[in-house]
Formats: C-alpha cells, structure tokens, sequence
C-alpha cells in the first residue's frame, strides 16, 4: 500500500464524545487514534474505513453523527477485537469531522480570481494521507484574530500536458496577518481516473510562502461496494 503524507488545515468539524471517568487519567482520550472515512449505510448505521484494507465497526454508536454524508474524520477508539483483523469491533471514544470536499474544474484563466492564489505551506505528518480514495493534508498558513474564513480548493485540469496534476488553491479572503496555525481539510478522489486495479498516480501543485511546490502521490480508490456485512454486527441499542 502505498501512501504520500503531506498536511493541510481544518475548517470546522463536529466533535462527538463519551462519558469518561474524571477520577481516572484519560489524557490518551484527547489525542486522535486514527484518520478514517465515515461511510453510512443504507439503514443509517455506519462504518468506519482505516487504510486501504481496514474497516472498523463502532460498537457504542447505532448512527453516524453525520447523517447520509461520507466524510474524513479524526476519530479516537478503543479496539475490542483481534487488532490483527481487517474488520475490527471499536468503541468510538469521540469522532471529529474534516471538511470534505470533491475536487472542482479549472477556470483557466479565471482560477486565481475565482479561488484565490494565497501561500499555504503542507505540513508533513501522519495526517496528511492519501488513502481509501481521499487525499487528507494538514495545512499550515497566517490567521488573523478577525476569525475568516480561508477557503480551500483542489482543481483538475489545469495543466493539458498533464492530466494527472491537480492544483491546491487558497483564498484567504484578506485575511493574510497574524500568527501561523495549522488546519486539516480533505478531498475525496475516487471519481478521478485511474487503472483497473483501482490506483492512480497524481501530481500535487500549490504556493508556498516560498514559491510554488510539487509533490508525486500513489492512492488507491474506493471499491465501488462495501464488503462488510452490516447486519451481522452487534450495537448497543441505547447510544445514539
């Protein structure tokens, strides 16, 4: 399997947790376990895709907080079965939403109007992943203490000599003083073309606060089909 890491940031998520007990040392609770694709299911229970090969099952929730929306999310677990499986029983101890987004059409001469041509810088780390289809960075950038909104875009088609280049766009709305912070945003790739094995070869382009950058990534898509079989699995009945 193979994976490119590289980072971007977060743009508002949903935070679900659970009951701990106060007397007890749960400082592991405010760390992230993983990064994982929430998939709902036709019958409103839902999935949780690891890696490539690795699904886990949420043991204490009956639906995703989510609704019907598939979305990368951070999520802390504690494992319940053979951490050897490649379907794993976990109770969810929180679960965090990125912002998840399809890539958008290059405007040609129009992009830098349209989505902006602000510097950000990818941050290498663990959380910035190609995988299952998404391609999920961890940014880093200024924000001003005025709380606007940055925007985050991924292009396709912006260079005709190389179909496979895809273009990340920042628009800052202004907002270019203040402190550096870091956030997570995520791009679902699987209607991008790639082999019959289901692997593709992209090229990342963007602006960096010292020039424009590049970087090569391998990412596997989604299976058109889910193979676990929902109804087999055991929830608890009085989570929600």
């Amino acid at each position: 399997m193979n994976k490119s890491h590289f980072i971007l940031p977060l743009l508002g998520a949903v935070l679900l947790t659970s009951c701990t007990d106060n007397d007890t040392d749960n400082s592991y609770l405010l760390r992230p376990t993983a990064v994982v694709t929430v998939c709902p299911e036709s019958d409103g229970s839902f999935i949780m895709q690891l890696d490539d090969n690795t699904q886990l099952i949420p043991s204490n929730l009956t639906e995703s907080p989510f609704g019907a929306k598939e979305v990368r999310a951070l999520v802390n677990y504690t494992e319940e079965d053979d951490a050897a499986s490649a379907v794993r029983k976990v109770r969810v101890n929180w679960l965090d939403s990125i912002r998840t987004k399809a890539p958008v059409p290059s405007l040609g001469e129009t992009n830098d109007i349209t989505y902006g041509n602000d510097p950000i810088e990818i941050v290498q780390d663990w959380v910035t992943v190609a995988e299952d289809g998404y391609l999920t960075l961890r940014f880093r950038t200024v924000w001003g203490p005025a709380n606007i909104t940055h925007t985050i875009n991924l292009l396709t088609g912006t260079n005709p000599d190389d179909p496979s280049e895809l273009l990340l766009c920042h628009n800052a709305a202004g907002d270019t003083e203040g402190r550096w912070g870091d956030a997570l945003i995520a791009f679902n790739l699987n209607a991008l073309p790639c082999d019959t094995d289901g692997k593709a070869k992209f090229k990342l382009r963007w602006n960096s606060f010292s020039g424009e950058k590049t970087i090569d990534f391998d990412i596997k898509m989604r299976p058109a089909k889910q193979n676990v079989d929902i109804k087999n699995v055991s929830y608890s009945s009085y989570v929600k």
